[in-house]
């Protein structure tokens, strides 16, 4: 039996969702000869560390009551740093000005030989190369497939299953709250402002939703498949970016009587870098409804592929970073 020691870093919905995930499937990773144990917790307000591994049930149980998981002092870094285990999951909230304090979190791991997980796209749409060039110096493993698409595996699928393969472009919808938005404007010729509020009193749309509904949250996104596939150089500030805010319900209407929906379609490939509202085919394979992402994938050798699936979540999210927890378990 390997054993494998994790902390935990931000313990909000997806932090959460990976503990849930770990206590679930805790039976299929002893079948696969794989011990988890999770021994240092952060949130914003304090942490849990206990080497011989945290209770998670207590954990979870813990946050929904009080509001944090913390009965002890040590901060995020200071686990990170000190804490002895493998993998650092870094789960704190996206922050696209300055990438803090997931981009800290993430350097003081590698530099402390420790493999990162992480479903924060912050630091990547800013330091991508840096982050990646800090893991390589050091000698660890820095995996990321939970930053885009939520359940959706598009690095696992190019890096792993299409090895091999030249990527020539990728097409998709990476934001799950502006395609139920747009989907819905659709359906019932709505104004875009009453499917707004509709969507935050589902929670599908933040109270401020300016990242998802400007498009920049799916140029963050974007940037981080550039970066990963085409082995570009680039930030968030280098996309094309155009939001839905602007879309009529007369131009969904127009769309819909020639046979059109409209969605905002990430494009990368041949050095360009687009996110804009695009007019897509009813039966084309872009043209997925409700808060479904996809992401179509043209190769040299095995043609176009297209994965479809749920873009958001705290266990769909959970799903990805546990499928990069024991990518680095057997191989690390």
């Amino acid at each position: 039996m390997k054993t494998i020691r994790l902390s935990i870093i931000g313990f909000g919905a997806v932090g959460q969702g990976v503990a849930r995930s770990i206590l679930s499937k805790n039976e299929y990773f002893n079948e696969n000869g794989i011990d988890l144990i999770v021994v240092g917790i952060s949130d914003s307000k304090g942490s849990e560390v206990d080497a011989l591994g945290i209770d998670l049930e207590n954990a979870l149980n813990r946050k929904k009551q009080k509001g944090t998981v913390a009965n002890g002092k040590e901060s995020a870094l200071e686990i990170i740093e000190h804490v002895e285990h493998d993998i650092v999951i870094e789960a704190t909230p996206t922050n696209i000005d300055d990438g803090e304090p997931g981009l800290s979190n993430m350097l003081a791991a590698f530099n402390s030989g420790k493999h990162v997980v992480t479903s924060n796209k912050g630091p990547l749409a800013l330091c991508f190369s840096e982050l990646r060039e800090a893991a390589e110096d050091n000698g660890v493993l820095f995996r990321y497939e939970a930053t885009v698409g939520g359940a959706v595996p598009i690095f696992n699928l190019i890096h792993e299953a299409l090895a091999g393969n030249r990527v020539i472009r990728i097409e998709g919808i990476l934001n799950g709250t502006t395609n139920y938005i747009l989907t819905r404007m659709t359906e019932e010729m709505l104004n875009y402002e009453l499917v707004l509020k509709e969507a935050q009193e589902l929670g599908i749309a933040e109270a401020d939703p300016t990242y998802d509904v400007e498009g920049i949250d799916s140029a963050c996104k974007l940037v981080i498949i550039a970066n990963s596939i085409f082995k570009e150089d680039a930030t968030y500030r280098d996309v094309d970016v155009t939001g839905i805010t602007k879309i009529t319900p007369e131009a969904l209407e127009l769309a819909n009587k020639n046979n059109y929906v409209i969605k905002l379609i990430c494009e990368a490939g041949n050095g360009s870098l687009i996110v804009a509202p695009r007019l897509v085919p009813k039966k084309h394979p872009l043209a997925v409804g409700g808060t479904l992402n996809v992401a179509s994938i043209l190769t040299d050798l095995a043609g176009r592929i297209t994965i479809i699936g749920k873009g958001a979540g705290s266990i769909e999210t959970a799903s990805s970073i546990l499928s990069d927890i024991l990518y680095i378990a057997r191989n690390s």
